[in-house]
């Protein structure tokens, strides 16, 4: 199997995660992916082969939001969630990577369970809501319960992805409306409900762990300024990216060499 790629699942409790591993290495780095219209489930592959740089020094663990959700549930409670799978897999002390509603998460994994946590990189995420990102998260849940899935797939790509990155795949964008349209609207809908929970600002202190804080100024989504704030809170180092926005992990071409870096040296 390339990179060791596979596609498990994990019986916690009455639950079934579903979850990936690849890598040949020893140390473990658990990859947080933010809100999206699907699970993980067949992204082996295409996600060891986007983060293959840490594949020869990690062992790399990603996990699904839990299978049924519940009206209410938080970025905390998810957090509880990827903290009793780690438990369950005996994985400690490890390097986290959190992207979006994902760096969310991993901020409350960071502050409740520090003895999980190495290292910690927070994406294109924030510690507390703004203007911007509850009209843009409000939006994104209106058209879902309207059932407009093409227009939330499109405004999704069109918030998320720079105006080069999208007239330079313009062609492609109607096959993405249809590959990316939610299998479970209600799912959906509630985990992206859970993106306007996180409130950690004020207890950003409590994370002890080295950080790494990365954004882009033409952020649509969460903003720019949301990746500043939690940098100037911690002290930590911080990377911006000028002219990228929400999705600079994908357009980035070092995104993840910086990330890499980091975490190894």
């Amino acid at each position: 199997m390339i990179y060791n790629a596979k596609e498990l699942t994990l019986n916690v409790q009455d639950l079934q995660f579903d979850y990936i591993t690849f890598g040949h290495g020893t140390k473990p780095l658990v990859m947080i992916q933010g809100l999206n219209t699907n699970g993980i489930k067949g992204a082996a592959l295409s996600l060891a082969y986007m983060y293959r740089i840490f594949a020869k020094d990690y062992k790399v663990y990603l996990f699904d939001r839990r299978p049924a959700v519940q009206e209410g549930i938080t970025v905390r409670d998810m957090a509880s969630d990827i903290a009793m799978a780690m438990d369950i897999l005996g994985i400690k002390n490890a390097d986290l990577f959190g992207v979006s509603q994902g760096g969310m998460i991993a901020q409350y994994l960071a502050i409740d369970r520090p003895d999980l946590v190495r290292k910690l990189v927070l994406a294109v995420t924030l510690s507390q809501n703004n203007d911007t990102v509850k009209k843009i998260v409000h939006n994104w849940i209106e058209l879902a319960e309207l059932g407009a899935m093409k227009e939330l797939v499109a405004d999704m790509a069109k918030k998320m992805y720079s105006d080069t990155y999208i007239k330079r795949y313009r062609p492609f964008m109607s096959l993405l409306t249809i590959l990316q349209k939610p299998k479970d609207v209600g799912r959906f809908v509630i985990l992206a409900k859970a993106c306007l929970t996180c409130n950690t600002y004020e207890v950003l202190d409590q994370i002890k762990c080295p950080v790494f804080v990365l954004g882009g100024r033409q952020d649509k989504v969460v903003t720019g300024v949301a990746s500043e704030e939690i940098a100037s809170k911690l002290g930590c180092k911080i990377h911006m990216y000028d002219s990228l926005g929400h999705a600079a992990y994908e357009e980035a071409k070092d995104f993840n060499q910086i990330v890499y870096d980091f975490l190894i040296g």
